[in-house]
């Protein structure tokens, strides 16, 4: 890909976002952030849940003994 593709590439696609109405790029924007993992998530992968679901876990056993 030479620079002249890049420079249409990106013109042709600045353009199509700029031609979107408003509510339609805002509506986008809050989908592509609710689509989003968490971010312990995307920083460590599954062990922070890992972590809490064994203290969680840990919580309600010792809370159901007494």
């Amino acid at each position: 890909m030479n620079s002249n593709d890049y420079v249409k590439f990106i013109t042709q696609t600045f353009v199509q976002y700029m031609e979107q109405p408003k509510s339609e790029r805002k509506k986008q924007r809050v989908e592509r952030k609710q689509e989003k993992a968490p971010l312990l998530f995307r920083w460590f992968g599954i062990v922070p849940y890992l972590l809490f679901y064994g203290l969680k876990r840990t919580k309600r056993s010792n809370h159901e003994s007494n």
